[in-house]
Protein backbone atom coordinates (compact mmCIF):
# COMPACT_ATOMS: atom_id res chain seq x y z
CA UNK A 1 0.00 0.00 0.00
CA UNK A 2 1.08 3.57 -0.55
CA UNK A 3 2.02 6.02 2.14
CA UNK A 4 5.50 4.86 3.04
CA UNK A 5 7.36 7.53 1.11
CA UNK A 6 7.13 10.34 3.66
CA UNK A 7 10.47 11.76 2.60
CA UNK A 8 8.92 12.69 -0.74
CA UNK A 9 5.87 14.51 0.57
CA UNK A 10 7.49 17.88 -0.03
CA UNK A 11 6.50 17.38 -3.65
CA UNK A 12 2.85 17.70 -2.68
CA UNK A 13 3.09 21.48 -2.78
CA UNK A 14 3.50 21.26 -6.52
CA UNK A 15 -0.13 20.29 -6.99
CA UNK A 16 -3.55 20.61 -5.41
CA UNK A 17 -4.61 17.45 -7.15
CA UNK A 18 -4.97 14.15 -5.32
CA UNK A 19 -3.87 11.13 -7.27
CA UNK A 20 -4.29 7.81 -5.52
CA UNK A 21 -1.67 5.17 -5.00
CA UNK A 22 -2.73 1.68 -4.18
CA UNK A 23 -5.22 -0.38 -2.25
CA UNK A 24 -8.63 1.21 -2.80
CA UNK A 25 -7.43 4.82 -2.80
CA UNK A 26 -8.18 6.70 -5.99
CA UNK A 27 -6.45 8.92 -8.51
CA UNK A 28 -7.66 12.20 -9.76
CA UNK A 29 -7.77 15.55 -11.52
CA UNK A 30 -8.80 16.06 -15.12
CA UNK A 31 -8.09 18.99 -17.36
CA UNK A 32 -9.96 20.38 -20.29
CA UNK A 33 -8.80 21.14 -23.79
CA UNK A 34 -9.49 21.24 -27.47
CA UNK A 35 -9.98 18.90 -30.40
CA UNK A 36 -6.95 17.55 -32.19
CA UNK A 37 -6.23 15.36 -35.17
CA UNK A 38 -2.61 14.50 -35.72
CA UNK A 39 -1.29 13.58 -39.15
CA UNK A 40 2.31 12.98 -40.13
CA UNK A 41 4.03 15.67 -42.19
CA UNK A 42 4.21 15.12 -45.93
CA UNK A 43 7.97 14.71 -45.60
CA UNK A 44 10.04 13.08 -42.87
CA UNK A 45 9.90 16.23 -40.79
CA UNK A 46 13.63 16.26 -40.15
CA UNK A 47 15.54 14.45 -37.46
CA UNK A 48 18.48 12.14 -37.98
CA UNK A 49 20.49 9.70 -35.95
CA UNK A 50 23.11 7.09 -36.58
CA UNK A 51 23.64 4.97 -33.46
CA UNK A 52 26.40 3.05 -35.19
CA UNK A 53 28.60 6.13 -35.55
CA UNK A 54 27.46 7.90 -32.40
CA UNK A 55 25.67 10.67 -34.28
CA UNK A 56 23.07 12.21 -32.00
CA UNK A 57 19.42 12.85 -32.72
CA UNK A 58 18.59 16.17 -34.37
CA UNK A 59 15.17 17.80 -33.94
CA UNK A 60 12.28 17.40 -36.33
CA UNK A 61 11.44 20.58 -38.25
CA UNK A 62 8.09 21.02 -36.49
CA UNK A 63 5.04 19.36 -35.01
CA UNK A 64 2.57 17.35 -37.09
CA UNK A 65 -0.43 19.05 -38.66
CA UNK A 66 -3.53 19.33 -36.49
CA UNK A 67 -7.06 20.54 -37.20
CA UNK A 68 -8.00 22.04 -33.84
CA UNK A 69 -7.48 25.70 -32.94
CA UNK A 70 -5.86 24.75 -29.64
CA UNK A 71 -3.99 22.02 -31.37
CA UNK A 72 -0.68 20.41 -30.77
CA UNK A 73 1.68 22.95 -29.24
CA UNK A 74 5.23 23.27 -30.52
CA UNK A 75 7.21 23.74 -27.30
CA UNK A 76 10.58 24.09 -28.94
CA UNK A 77 13.32 21.56 -28.31
CA UNK A 78 14.78 19.54 -25.48
CA UNK A 79 18.36 18.25 -25.37
CA UNK A 80 19.59 15.17 -23.56
CA UNK A 81 22.41 12.68 -23.80
CA UNK A 82 20.99 11.09 -26.98
CA UNK A 83 20.48 14.37 -28.84
CA UNK A 84 17.96 17.17 -29.35
CA UNK A 85 14.26 16.61 -29.97
CA UNK A 86 11.28 18.67 -31.09
CA UNK A 87 8.69 18.76 -28.26
CA UNK A 88 5.03 18.57 -29.33
CA UNK A 89 2.68 19.01 -26.38
CA UNK A 90 -0.72 17.33 -26.30
CA UNK A 91 -3.84 19.30 -25.34
CA UNK A 92 -5.30 18.73 -21.89
CA UNK A 93 -8.31 16.96 -23.38
CA UNK A 94 -8.43 15.02 -26.64
CA UNK A 95 -11.92 15.29 -28.13
CA UNK A 96 -11.35 13.60 -31.47
CA UNK A 97 -9.70 10.33 -32.41
CA UNK A 98 -6.04 11.03 -33.14
CA UNK A 99 -2.88 9.20 -34.12
CA UNK A 100 0.57 9.91 -32.74
CA UNK A 101 3.03 8.95 -35.47
CA UNK A 102 6.71 8.16 -35.03
CA UNK A 103 8.78 10.99 -36.49
CA UNK A 104 12.55 11.06 -36.15
CA UNK A 105 13.70 13.71 -33.71
CA UNK A 106 10.23 14.28 -32.18
CA UNK A 107 8.78 13.57 -28.73
CA UNK A 108 5.20 14.02 -27.52
CA UNK A 109 4.72 15.71 -24.17
CA UNK A 110 1.98 15.63 -21.56
CA UNK A 111 2.25 18.98 -19.77
CA UNK A 112 -0.20 17.89 -17.06
CA UNK A 113 -3.13 15.50 -17.04
CA UNK A 114 -4.24 14.52 -20.55
CA UNK A 115 -7.81 13.20 -20.86
CA UNK A 116 -8.71 10.90 -23.73
CA UNK A 117 -12.32 11.82 -24.49
CA UNK A 118 -15.03 12.67 -21.99
CA UNK A 119 -16.73 10.25 -19.61
CA UNK A 120 -20.18 9.35 -20.92
CA UNK A 121 -21.50 7.97 -17.61
CA UNK A 122 -22.24 4.66 -15.92
CA UNK A 123 -23.63 3.03 -19.09
CA UNK A 124 -22.82 3.49 -22.76
CA UNK A 125 -24.89 6.31 -24.23
CA UNK A 126 -24.96 9.09 -26.78
CA UNK A 127 -22.93 11.10 -24.28
CA UNK A 128 -19.88 8.97 -25.02
CA UNK A 129 -17.33 10.77 -27.16
CA UNK A 130 -15.95 7.46 -28.53
CA UNK A 131 -12.45 8.89 -28.88
CA UNK A 132 -9.53 6.59 -29.61
CA UNK A 133 -5.95 7.67 -28.99
CA UNK A 134 -3.77 5.67 -31.38
CA UNK A 135 -0.02 5.59 -30.74
CA UNK A 136 2.27 4.12 -33.38
CA UNK A 137 5.23 1.80 -32.74
CA UNK A 138 8.38 3.55 -31.56
CA UNK A 139 6.63 6.69 -30.29
CA UNK A 140 7.95 8.23 -27.06
CA UNK A 141 5.58 10.20 -24.82
CA UNK A 142 6.98 11.94 -21.76
CA UNK A 143 5.49 13.63 -18.72
CA UNK A 144 6.74 17.18 -18.59
CA UNK A 145 5.88 17.59 -14.90
CA UNK A 146 5.18 15.37 -11.91
CA UNK A 147 1.45 15.98 -12.34
CA UNK A 148 1.46 14.66 -15.92
CA UNK A 149 -0.57 11.52 -16.52
CA UNK A 150 -2.77 9.94 -19.18
CA UNK A 151 -6.43 9.30 -18.35
CA UNK A 152 -8.46 7.21 -20.81
CA UNK A 153 -12.05 7.92 -19.77
CA UNK A 154 -15.05 5.57 -19.88
CA UNK A 155 -16.52 5.25 -23.36
CA UNK A 156 -13.13 5.98 -24.97
CA UNK A 157 -10.10 3.89 -25.91
CA UNK A 158 -6.36 3.73 -26.27
CA UNK A 159 -4.65 1.85 -29.09
CA UNK A 160 -0.98 1.84 -28.10
CA UNK A 161 0.39 -1.07 -30.09
CA UNK A 162 4.13 -1.24 -30.44
CA UNK A 163 6.25 -4.10 -31.74
CA UNK A 164 9.01 -6.27 -30.33
CA UNK A 165 11.59 -4.04 -32.05
CA UNK A 166 9.72 -0.73 -31.75
CA UNK A 167 8.10 -0.50 -28.30
CA UNK A 168 6.06 2.52 -27.27
CA UNK A 169 7.67 4.30 -24.33
CA UNK A 170 5.97 6.46 -21.70
CA UNK A 171 8.59 8.16 -19.56
CA UNK A 172 9.70 11.28 -17.71
CA UNK A 173 11.40 14.54 -18.65
CA UNK A 174 14.45 13.57 -16.59
CA UNK A 175 14.77 10.37 -18.64
CA UNK A 176 14.85 12.49 -21.81
CA UNK A 177 17.50 14.73 -20.29
CA UNK A 178 19.62 11.76 -19.27
CA UNK A 179 19.55 12.59 -15.56
CA UNK A 180 18.28 9.27 -14.21
CA UNK A 181 20.09 6.61 -12.21
CA UNK A 182 19.22 3.11 -10.98
CA UNK A 183 17.22 4.60 -8.09
CA UNK A 184 15.26 7.29 -9.99
CA UNK A 185 11.48 7.00 -9.70
CA UNK A 186 8.23 8.94 -9.25
CA UNK A 187 8.91 11.61 -11.86
CA UNK A 188 5.44 11.73 -13.48
CA UNK A 189 2.04 10.13 -12.98
CA UNK A 190 1.32 7.10 -15.17
CA UNK A 191 -1.25 5.60 -17.54
CA UNK A 192 -4.81 5.13 -16.29
CA UNK A 193 -7.59 3.23 -18.09
CA UNK A 194 -11.15 3.71 -16.82
CA UNK A 195 -13.99 1.36 -17.77
CA UNK A 196 -17.50 0.17 -16.99
CA UNK A 197 -16.79 -3.15 -15.33
CA UNK A 198 -18.18 -3.98 -11.90
CA UNK A 199 -16.31 -2.64 -8.90
CA UNK A 200 -16.71 -2.53 -5.13
CA UNK A 201 -15.86 0.06 -2.45
CA UNK A 202 -18.28 2.57 -3.95
CA UNK A 203 -18.01 6.33 -3.56
CA UNK A 204 -21.18 6.76 -5.62
CA UNK A 205 -24.15 4.38 -5.75
CA UNK A 206 -24.08 0.94 -4.13
CA UNK A 207 -23.18 -2.66 -4.85
CA UNK A 208 -26.65 -3.82 -3.78
CA UNK A 209 -28.38 -1.55 -6.27
CA UNK A 210 -25.93 -2.34 -9.06
CA UNK A 211 -24.91 1.32 -9.31
CA UNK A 212 -21.45 1.21 -7.77
CA UNK A 213 -18.93 3.77 -9.01
CA UNK A 214 -15.68 5.16 -7.71
CA UNK A 215 -14.25 8.52 -8.54
CA UNK A 216 -10.94 10.23 -8.39
CA UNK A 217 -10.51 12.63 -5.51
CA UNK A 218 -9.38 16.17 -4.93
CA UNK A 219 -10.44 17.88 -8.15
CA UNK A 220 -13.34 20.04 -9.26
CA UNK A 221 -13.77 17.84 -12.35
CA UNK A 222 -13.26 14.26 -11.10
CA UNK A 223 -13.30 11.18 -13.35
CA UNK A 224 -15.39 8.13 -12.43
CA UNK A 225 -15.07 4.46 -13.23
CA UNK A 226 -17.27 1.41 -12.82
CA UNK A 227 -20.47 0.12 -14.34
CA UNK A 228 -22.23 -3.16 -15.06
CA UNK A 229 -20.38 -4.30 -18.19
CA UNK A 230 -17.55 -6.69 -17.34
CA UNK A 231 -16.86 -7.12 -21.08
CA UNK A 232 -16.19 -3.40 -21.56
CA UNK A 233 -13.43 -2.40 -23.99
CA UNK A 234 -10.90 0.31 -23.12
CA UNK A 235 -8.72 -0.51 -26.13
CA UNK A 236 -5.33 -2.18 -26.41
CA UNK A 237 -1.82 -1.73 -25.05
CA UNK A 238 0.90 -4.01 -26.41
CA UNK A 239 4.71 -3.79 -26.39
CA UNK A 240 4.76 -0.78 -24.07
CA UNK A 241 7.29 0.45 -21.52
CA UNK A 242 6.21 2.76 -18.68
CA UNK A 243 9.22 4.22 -16.88
CA UNK A 244 9.81 6.30 -13.71
CA UNK A 245 6.12 6.81 -12.86
CA UNK A 246 4.28 7.28 -9.55
CA UNK A 247 4.75 10.95 -8.67
CA UNK A 248 4.08 11.46 -4.94
CA UNK A 249 1.57 14.22 -4.18
CA UNK A 250 0.91 13.47 -0.50
CA UNK A 251 0.01 10.71 1.94
CA UNK A 252 -1.52 7.73 0.06
CA UNK A 253 -1.76 9.66 -3.20
CA UNK A 254 0.62 8.42 -5.87
CA UNK A 255 0.08 6.72 -9.20
CA UNK A 256 1.68 3.59 -10.57
CA UNK A 257 2.92 2.78 -14.08
CA UNK A 258 -0.38 1.25 -15.23
CA UNK A 259 -3.70 1.58 -13.43
CA UNK A 260 -6.85 -0.13 -14.68
CA UNK A 261 -10.15 0.90 -13.10
CA UNK A 262 -13.28 -1.07 -13.97
CA UNK A 263 -11.60 -2.21 -17.19
CA UNK A 264 -13.51 -4.96 -19.00
CA UNK A 265 -12.36 -8.26 -20.50
CA UNK A 266 -12.51 -6.94 -24.08
CA UNK A 267 -9.53 -4.71 -23.28
CA UNK A 268 -6.27 -6.22 -24.56
CA UNK A 269 -3.16 -5.87 -22.39
CA UNK A 270 0.05 -7.69 -23.25
CA UNK A 271 3.83 -7.16 -23.35
CA UNK A 272 3.83 -4.35 -20.80
CA UNK A 273 6.90 -3.36 -18.81
CA UNK A 274 6.87 -1.18 -15.70
CA UNK A 275 10.23 0.23 -14.66
CA UNK A 276 11.01 1.98 -11.36
CA UNK A 277 7.51 3.00 -10.36
CA UNK A 278 7.55 4.76 -6.99
CA UNK A 279 4.34 2.90 -6.17
CA UNK A 280 3.02 -0.34 -7.72
CA UNK A 281 4.18 -1.78 -11.01
CA UNK A 282 0.50 -1.99 -11.88
CA UNK A 283 -2.72 -1.81 -9.90
CA UNK A 284 -6.12 -3.06 -10.94
CA UNK A 285 -9.32 -1.72 -9.36
CA UNK A 286 -12.29 -3.96 -10.12
CA UNK A 287 -13.44 -4.92 -13.60
CA UNK A 288 -12.24 -8.00 -15.48
CA UNK A 289 -8.77 -7.21 -16.82
CA UNK A 290 -6.61 -9.84 -18.49
CA UNK A 291 -2.85 -9.44 -18.89
CA UNK A 292 -0.19 -11.55 -20.63
CA UNK A 293 3.56 -11.02 -20.75
CA UNK A 294 3.97 -8.54 -17.93
CA UNK A 295 7.26 -7.33 -16.48
CA UNK A 296 7.67 -5.18 -13.38
CA UNK A 297 11.20 -4.13 -12.46
CA UNK A 298 12.07 -1.91 -9.52
CA UNK A 299 8.60 -1.10 -8.17
CA UNK A 300 8.94 0.68 -4.83
CA UNK A 301 5.67 -0.75 -3.50
CA UNK A 302 3.96 -3.87 -4.90
CA UNK A 303 4.83 -5.29 -8.30
CA UNK A 304 1.20 -6.35 -8.85
CA UNK A 305 -1.75 -5.06 -6.81
CA UNK A 306 -5.32 -6.30 -7.40
CA UNK A 307 -8.37 -5.12 -5.44
CA UNK A 308 -11.94 -3.74 -5.22
CA UNK A 309 -13.63 -6.76 -6.77
CA UNK A 310 -11.34 -7.27 -9.77
CA UNK A 311 -11.77 -10.55 -11.64
CA UNK A 312 -8.27 -10.80 -13.12
CA UNK A 313 -6.19 -13.33 -15.03
CA UNK A 314 -2.44 -12.94 -15.65
CA UNK A 315 0.00 -15.30 -17.37
CA UNK A 316 3.74 -15.06 -18.07
CA UNK A 317 5.14 -12.44 -15.71
CA UNK A 318 8.48 -11.39 -14.27
CA UNK A 319 8.27 -9.47 -11.00
CA UNK A 320 11.75 -8.25 -10.04
CA UNK A 321 12.38 -5.75 -7.27
CA UNK A 322 15.49 -3.66 -6.69
CA UNK A 323 17.83 -4.52 -3.84
CA UNK A 324 16.69 -2.72 -0.71
CA UNK A 325 13.47 -1.43 -2.27
CA UNK A 326 9.89 -2.56 -2.74
CA UNK A 327 7.12 -4.02 -0.63
CA UNK A 328 5.19 -7.17 -1.61
CA UNK A 329 5.62 -8.77 -5.00
CA UNK A 330 1.84 -9.27 -5.05
CA UNK A 331 -0.92 -7.79 -2.91
CA UNK A 332 -4.53 -8.92 -3.33
CA UNK A 333 -7.42 -7.53 -1.30
CA UNK A 334 -10.68 -5.59 -1.18
CA UNK A 335 -9.50 -2.99 1.32
CA UNK A 336 -11.71 -4.18 4.16
CA UNK A 337 -15.00 -4.45 2.24
CA UNK A 338 -15.48 -8.14 3.00
CA UNK A 339 -19.24 -8.16 2.36
CA UNK A 340 -19.08 -6.50 -1.08
CA UNK A 341 -19.38 -8.64 -4.20
CA UNK A 342 -17.91 -9.66 -6.49
CA UNK A 343 -15.08 -10.92 -4.30
CA UNK A 344 -11.69 -9.97 -5.67
CA UNK A 345 -10.48 -12.96 -7.70
CA UNK A 346 -6.97 -13.29 -9.13
CA UNK A 347 -5.62 -16.21 -11.14
CA UNK A 348 -1.95 -16.11 -12.12
CA UNK A 349 0.23 -18.63 -13.94
CA UNK A 350 3.85 -18.88 -15.08
CA UNK A 351 5.18 -16.19 -12.77
CA UNK A 352 8.77 -15.81 -11.65
CA UNK A 353 8.89 -13.44 -8.67
CA UNK A 354 12.21 -12.26 -7.30
CA UNK A 355 13.38 -10.18 -4.36
CA UNK A 356 17.09 -9.59 -4.01
CA UNK A 357 19.25 -11.67 -1.72
CA UNK A 358 21.62 -8.70 -1.37
CA UNK A 359 19.63 -7.08 1.42
CA UNK A 360 18.08 -8.57 4.52
CA UNK A 361 14.53 -7.54 3.70
CA UNK A 362 12.91 -6.14 0.56
CA UNK A 363 9.34 -5.88 1.80
CA UNK A 364 7.94 -3.24 4.14
CA UNK A 365 4.31 -2.81 5.25
CA UNK A 366 3.05 -6.09 3.80
CA UNK A 367 5.59 -8.13 5.83
CA UNK A 368 5.91 -10.90 3.22
CA UNK A 369 6.51 -11.26 -0.50
CA UNK A 370 2.86 -12.10 -1.16
CA UNK A 371 -0.03 -10.63 0.86
CA UNK A 372 -3.58 -11.99 0.56
CA UNK A 373 -6.33 -10.41 2.61
CA UNK A 374 -9.84 -9.01 2.66
CA UNK A 375 -12.53 -10.28 0.35
CA UNK A 376 -10.21 -12.08 -2.09
CA UNK A 377 -9.61 -15.48 -3.69
CA UNK A 378 -6.25 -16.20 -5.31
CA UNK A 379 -4.93 -19.05 -7.44
CA UNK A 380 -1.19 -19.25 -8.15
CA UNK A 381 -0.06 -21.90 -10.65
CA UNK A 382 3.23 -22.92 -12.27
CA UNK A 383 5.16 -20.18 -10.49
CA UNK A 384 8.24 -19.50 -8.37
CA UNK A 385 8.83 -17.07 -5.52
CA UNK A 386 12.52 -16.43 -4.88
CA UNK A 387 13.00 -14.27 -1.80
CA UNK A 388 15.84 -15.82 0.22
CA UNK A 389 15.78 -13.37 3.14
CA UNK A 390 12.04 -12.76 3.41
CA UNK A 391 8.89 -14.56 4.42
CA UNK A 392 7.06 -15.76 1.31
CA UNK A 393 3.36 -15.63 2.14
CA UNK A 394 1.16 -13.69 4.54
CA UNK A 395 -2.59 -14.21 4.75
CA UNK A 396 -4.85 -12.03 6.85
CA UNK A 397 -8.14 -13.50 8.00
CA UNK A 398 -11.02 -11.05 8.31
CA UNK A 399 -14.76 -11.20 7.75
CA UNK A 400 -17.07 -14.20 7.59
CA UNK A 401 -15.23 -15.67 4.58
CA UNK A 402 -11.59 -14.56 4.69
CA UNK A 403 -9.07 -14.62 1.85
CA UNK A 404 -8.45 -17.99 0.19
CA UNK A 405 -5.51 -19.50 -1.72
CA UNK A 406 -5.08 -22.34 -4.20
CA UNK A 407 -1.44 -23.15 -5.02
CA UNK A 408 -0.72 -25.48 -7.95
CA UNK A 409 2.87 -26.36 -8.88
CA UNK A 410 4.45 -23.47 -6.96
CA UNK A 411 7.97 -23.38 -5.56
CA UNK A 412 8.91 -21.12 -2.64
CA UNK A 413 12.49 -20.12 -1.83
CA UNK A 414 12.09 -18.13 1.39
CA UNK A 415 13.64 -17.61 4.81
CA UNK A 416 13.01 -20.08 7.61
CA UNK A 417 9.69 -18.51 8.64
CA UNK A 418 8.03 -18.80 5.20
CA UNK A 419 4.45 -18.12 6.36
CA UNK A 420 2.73 -15.40 8.39
CA UNK A 421 -0.86 -15.47 9.63
CA UNK A 422 -2.63 -12.37 10.93
CA UNK A 423 -6.20 -11.57 11.92
CA UNK A 424 -8.07 -14.83 12.34
CA UNK A 425 -5.31 -16.81 10.58
CA UNK A 426 -2.15 -18.20 12.11
CA UNK A 427 1.05 -19.30 10.39
CA UNK A 428 0.18 -23.00 10.57
CA UNK A 429 -3.14 -22.38 8.81
CA UNK A 430 -1.42 -20.41 6.06
CA UNK A 431 1.10 -23.22 5.58
CA UNK A 432 -1.83 -25.60 5.30
CA UNK A 433 -3.57 -23.48 2.67
CA UNK A 434 -0.40 -23.42 0.58
CA UNK A 435 0.33 -27.09 1.07
CA UNK A 436 -3.19 -28.16 0.19
CA UNK A 437 -2.43 -27.50 -3.49
CA UNK A 438 -1.01 -29.92 -6.03
CA UNK A 439 2.81 -30.08 -6.13
CA UNK A 440 3.24 -26.98 -3.95
CA UNK A 441 6.73 -26.93 -2.44
CA UNK A 442 7.69 -24.58 0.39
CA UNK A 443 11.32 -25.79 0.53
CA UNK A 444 12.20 -25.23 -3.11
CA UNK A 445 15.83 -24.46 -3.99
CA UNK A 446 16.13 -21.99 -6.83
CA UNK A 447 18.59 -22.63 -9.67
CA UNK A 448 17.57 -19.66 -11.81
CA UNK A 449 20.20 -18.32 -14.21
CA UNK A 450 20.46 -14.81 -15.68
CA UNK A 451 18.22 -13.71 -12.77
CA UNK A 452 14.99 -15.16 -14.19
CA UNK A 453 15.64 -18.14 -16.54
CA UNK A 454 14.68 -21.62 -15.34
CA UNK A 455 17.45 -23.93 -14.20
CA UNK A 456 17.42 -27.66 -13.49
CA UNK A 457 15.30 -27.47 -10.33
CA UNK A 458 12.70 -25.24 -11.98
CA UNK A 459 12.55 -27.58 -14.96
CA UNK A 460 11.99 -30.49 -12.58
CA UNK A 461 8.78 -29.07 -11.13
CA UNK A 462 5.84 -30.81 -12.83
CA UNK A 463 3.53 -28.27 -14.44
CA UNK A 464 -0.17 -27.91 -13.66
CA UNK A 465 -2.71 -27.81 -16.52
CA UNK A 466 -3.59 -24.11 -16.42
CA UNK A 467 -6.24 -24.46 -19.14
CA UNK A 468 -8.51 -25.77 -16.37
CA UNK A 469 -8.49 -22.22 -14.97
CA UNK A 470 -10.17 -20.79 -18.08
CA UNK A 471 -9.86 -20.11 -21.79
CA UNK A 472 -7.51 -17.16 -21.22
CA UNK A 473 -4.63 -19.42 -20.17
CA UNK A 474 -2.17 -20.99 -22.60
CA UNK A 475 -1.16 -24.58 -21.87
CA UNK A 476 2.48 -25.01 -20.84
CA UNK A 477 4.62 -27.98 -19.90
CA UNK A 478 6.73 -25.95 -17.48
CA UNK A 479 6.47 -23.70 -14.45
CA UNK A 480 7.94 -20.22 -14.25
CA UNK A 481 7.93 -17.31 -16.68
CA UNK A 482 10.96 -18.23 -18.81
CA UNK A 483 11.27 -21.91 -19.74
CA UNK A 484 14.96 -21.90 -20.80
CA UNK A 485 17.53 -19.86 -22.74
CA UNK A 486 15.60 -20.33 -25.99
CA UNK A 487 12.48 -18.76 -24.48
CA UNK A 488 12.90 -15.03 -25.18
CA UNK A 489 9.43 -13.49 -25.10
CA UNK A 490 10.92 -10.60 -23.12
CA UNK A 491 13.52 -9.70 -25.77
CA UNK A 492 13.54 -6.56 -27.91
CA UNK A 493 10.76 -4.49 -26.34
CA UNK A 494 12.27 -4.16 -22.85
CA UNK A 495 15.02 -1.97 -21.37
CA UNK A 496 18.01 -2.97 -19.26
CA UNK A 497 19.01 -1.97 -15.74
CA UNK A 498 21.15 -3.18 -12.88
CA UNK A 499 18.16 -5.09 -11.50
CA UNK A 500 17.48 -7.03 -14.72
CA UNK A 501 19.34 -7.36 -18.00
CA UNK A 502 17.16 -8.59 -20.86
CA UNK A 503 20.02 -8.88 -23.33
CA UNK A 504 21.11 -7.12 -26.50
CA UNK A 505 18.90 -5.99 -29.34
CA UNK A 506 16.34 -4.27 -27.15
CA UNK A 507 15.72 -0.58 -26.46
CA UNK A 508 18.96 -0.25 -24.47
CA UNK A 509 19.39 1.15 -20.98
CA UNK A 510 16.26 2.19 -19.11
CA UNK A 511 18.16 5.36 -18.16
CA UNK A 512 18.47 6.38 -21.82
CA UNK A 513 16.22 6.76 -24.86
CA UNK A 514 16.47 4.46 -27.88
CA UNK A 515 17.73 6.27 -30.97
CA UNK A 516 16.36 3.99 -33.67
Amino acid sequence: MAGKKFSLFMMASLSALALAGCGADDISSPGTGGNVTINPPATGGGGTTDPGTGTKVTPAAGCPTIDDPQGLKDDGTITGTTGTYRVCTLPARINRSIRLTKISGLLYQMASRVDVGTDGGFTASAADTNVTLTIDPGVIVFGGTGQSWLAVNRGNKISAVGTATQPIIFTSRDNVLGLNTETSQGQWGGVVLMGRGRITDCTTGSVAAGTCERQTEGAADPARFGGANDADNSGRMSFVQIRYSGFVLGANVELQSLTTEGVGSATVLDHIMSYNSSDDGSEHFGGSPNLKYYISVGADDDSLDVDTGAQMNVQFALLIQRAGAGDALMEIDSNGFETDTPRTKLQVANFTMIQSAVTSNNEANDQASILLRGNSDTTIANSFVVTPNNECLRMNGSGATPATLNARSVGLSCNATKFIGTGSYNAAQVAGFFGAGSNARDTFTSTLSNVFTNGSNETGLVAFDVTTLGAFFTATTYAGAVRDSSDTWYAGWTCNSGAANFGTGNSGSCASLPTN
